[in-house]
């Protein structure tokens, strides 16, 4: 078998150079590779704050999205019972919308329905929670009414026939998130 050795895989050095000595006595990094690495690294970070904070930003749009919308589906949904007769409507100038956004959590009770044993009765959900507002924090969400002008910021209180997020911020794209 053939025994190399590291000195003999090295490249030959002069005598004269100094090479040899200088790598073997020199231990850590200068100031200037210490302050070179610094300075990419700093570049580098200012590069990935701005793309996370965009991606965090672009989650909660998302999930407000996700939220509004199945929030308004609910509402729908609500307002098909009620036309259909599935549900009684609790006030008649709620337009068979709901008139809050817990009775759509608590449940209604159906009108005219047969469970097995014969007796009329039984109660529906449309949502299993209000969801929090993911630009505020909270589940408190504005509300338009039927009766409320369709630009409105206030609810009248008549009944829930639109929801938006209370928020002042604008998403990316310029417009309000109150306006989705």
């Amino acid at each position: 078998a053939l025994k190399w050795s590291f000195e003999k895989l090295m490249l030959p050095v002069h005598e004269g150079s100094g090479l040899r000595r200088r790598r073997s006595k020199q231990a850590g990094l200068t100031l200037v590779e210490l302050i070179v690495a610094f300075s990419i690294l700093l570049i580098l970070s200012t590069m990935a704050v701005p793309m996370a904070r965009y991606q965090v930003r672009r989650e909660r749009e998302k999930e407000l999205r996700a939220d509004l919308r199945d929030m308004r589906s609910a509402i729908d949904k609500y307002k098909d019972y009620c036309d259909q007769g599935k549900i009684a409507s609790t006030s008649p100038d709620s337009f068979c919308y709901p008139l809050t956004l817990d009775s759509l959590v608590e449940g209604v009770k159906m009108a005219n329905t047969i469970t097995g044993n014969g007796q009329g009765t039984g109660k529906i959900r449309f949502l299993r929670r209000v969801p929090k507002d993911p630009m505020t924090g909270n589940a408190d969400w504005g509300k338009r009414s039927m009766q409320d002008d369709p630009e409105s910021s206030s609810w009248g209180g008549q009944n829930v026939f639109d929801v938006f997020s209370t928020t002042i911020d604008q998403a990316s794209d310029g417009t309000p998130y109150s306006q989705w």
